[in-house]
């Protein structure tokens, strides 16, 4: 039984990259060039496969939620397109309608992976960028300070805690 174990996970990784860049050639077609793209996307796909399907490292830790992820990539494109039209809206003017200053919100996620995704995701936002954290407390940067960027804010921390359930009270088995 030990013998095979240093194999197991070496065949499962190959597994994956195969079964990647077989999905690649049907939805691309057999042009080398395409395997520039092709390439990285299935070794990230692969990666990001087997992270979310490993079993969580501490108790009481959940595991990303892939059905979570897949809900929050349309919403990350759309909000990416919002954030860059809104902000080129605001800055082609004649008159720039800024008024940056900042806003504090108080977190409810405790996942620390979770936390970073939406630290970084604050940025998809219309004109906002995450700035400091501090204990539960995230600095955001507003480019118009007078909105109030809480009913936003909430609902992607909403999103984020899909893909990353908070972990169980209950003892680890």
């Amino acid at each position: 039984m030990s013998a095979s174990l240093p194999i197991r996970q070496p065949l499962r990784v190959l597994g994956h990259v195969l079964s990647y860049a077989a999905l690649w050639l049907v939805l691309a077609g057999a042009d080398p060039l395409g395997w520039i793209i092709g390439l990285p996307t299935v070794l990230f796909a692969s990666w990001a496969s087997l992270r979310l399907s490993a079993k969580p490292q501490r108790p009481g830790e959940a595991r990303p939620s892939l059905w979570g992820l897949l809900r929050f990539l349309p919403f990350f494109a759309l909000e990416s397109v919002r954030g860059g039209v809104d902000v080129a809206a605001r800055v082609m003017r004649p008159r720039l309608r800024i008024e940056p200053g900042f806003q504090q919100y108080r977190l409810s996620l405790r996942n620390p992976l979770a936390r970073v995704v939406l630290l970084d995701s604050i940025s998809l936002l219309p004109g906002t960028l995450s700035a400091d954290l501090r204990d539960d407390i995230i600095e955001v940067h507003a480019l118009g300070a007078s909105s109030d960027l809480e009913p936003a804010l909430q609902r992607l921390e909403r999103r984020i805690s899909r893909i990353f359930p908070e972990p169980s009270q209950e003892p680890y088995q």
